[in-house]
């Protein structure tokens, strides 16, 4: 089971940004994103590389699974 979908909500939401704001900074359809937070489908590596830049936090922060909440 993955746990980006759920890594990337918490991060977004940490950083205050919607879901429509996270769409526009990183050039991808909001429908995309809900997607990928439903974990209806999983992201390319690039778009992963993508994000972690946009939200300015490691790749391996929205991958792996965390039994604690993430500490930025």
């Amino acid at each position: 089971m993955s746990c980006f979908g759920e890594n990337l909500k918490r991060v977004r939401t940490e950083q205050n940004l919607s879901i429509e704001e996270l769409a526009l900074k990183a050039r991808l359809g909001i429908k995309t994103l809900e997607s990928y937070e439903a974990d209806e489908a999983m992201p390319t590596t690039q778009t992963i590389l993508k994000l972690s830049t946009v939200l300015d936090v490691p790749a391996s922060v929205l991958v792996e699974k965390r039994d604690r909440p993430l500490s930025m």
